[in-house]
C-alpha cells in the first residue's frame, strides 16, 4: 500500500492532479467554459495515463 502511494506521488502525478484541481475550480466559478475545461482536462487525463501505459508496457518486455 505504502509502495503504491509513493509510486503514485512523481512530478507527472504532481502536475496531473494539480491541473485538475486548478481547471476544476475555474470551470466552478465560470472563468472558463465548460467545453474549454473538458478539453483541456481530457487532454491532460489522456497524456497522462498515455504515458503510463507505455511505461508499464514497456517495463513488461523487459
Amino acid at each position: 500500500m505504502l509502495n503504491k502511494f509513493i509510486r503514485l506521488i512523481n512530478v507527472k502525478s504532481i502536475c496531473t492532479l494539480t491541473l485538475t484541481i486548478v481547471f476544476s475550480i475555474l470551470s466552478l466559478t465560470g472563468r472558463i467554459d465548460s467545453d474549454q475545461f473538458l478539453t483541456i482536462f481530457t487532454t491532460v487525463i489522456a497524456f497522462y495515463f498515455g504515458t503510463q501505459h507505455e511505461r508499464s508496457r514497456s517495463e513488461k518486455e523487459e
